[in-house]
């Protein structure tokens, strides 16, 4: 009787593809945006398993979170393995929350994260195995170094429009996820009174970090 290859361990129900390749490729992802949200970017390095680099990954995201562009350079590690028919992946990453949410430590309550989270666990469930570990951001620094060039490059844009990924490149993400409101693109008058040093919006109004207000007195 012909053996079939094991699924991933993290998600045991779904059978894996046949491999062209066996060994084992690692990757290090890393995702951030400047004002959370704010211009994102992530970057990756993918190596053999002799360390031996296979590929540097570097992408603007647009007006995104962080833990968008996180899960973004997870996706992104994801589909090269798919794309390069590497069916045995170690991810490592820094962000605590996105590994131990692809590990089902902890649950996805974000709406903006869930169809990427949807979106990963589809793409894992393509490989014969798969590995995610949590490390400090001095243990990825190669990858933060991607993340932060492709943030620098997206910043000096003359253009505010956010690019639109190329089906044929390692990111490709799911229709159903959308980028957050941008609070630079439409300027809105918003009113609200001080108090003890404080700005209280009125209506439930709320702003998010990074942005300059003025205050003009009535």
């Amino acid at each position: 009787m012909q053996s079939r290859p094991a699924a991933p361990s993290l998600f045991a129900d779904t059978p894996a593809p046949k491999s062209q390749t066996t060994g084992w490729i690692n990757a290090h992802c890393d995702g951030g945006a400047r004002g959370n949200p704010g211009p994102a970017g992530f970057g990756a390095v993918i190596q053999d398993d002799h360390g031996a680099i296979l590929v540097e990954l570097s992408e603007f995201l647009g007006f995104r979170t962080n833990n968008y562009a996180e899960y973004s350079g997870l996706l992104a590690v994801l589909q090269y393995a798919i794309d390069h028919n590497h069916p045995r992946l170690r991810v490592v990453s820094d962000s605590e929350l996105m590994v131990k949410q692809i590990q089902g430590k902890y649950k996805v309550n974000s709406p903006d994260l869930k169809p990427l989270w949807l979106e990963a666990r589809s793409r894992i469930a393509k490989l014969e195995a798969f590995e995610i570990s949590h490390a400090l951001r001095h243990k990825n620094k190669d990858a933060d170094r991607l993340a932060n060039a492709a943030m620098d490059r997206g910043m000096k844009r003359s253009s505010a429009a956010q690019p639109t990924p190329s089906p044929g490149k390692a990111n490709p993400y799911p229709a159903k996820s959308e980028a957050p409101p941008d609070p630079y693109a439409k300027p809105t008058m918003l009113r609200g009174f001080t108090k003890d040093g404080t700005i209280h919006l009125l209506g439930g109004a709320t702003l998010p970090d990074g942005i300059f207000v003025k205050i003009i007195r009535e």
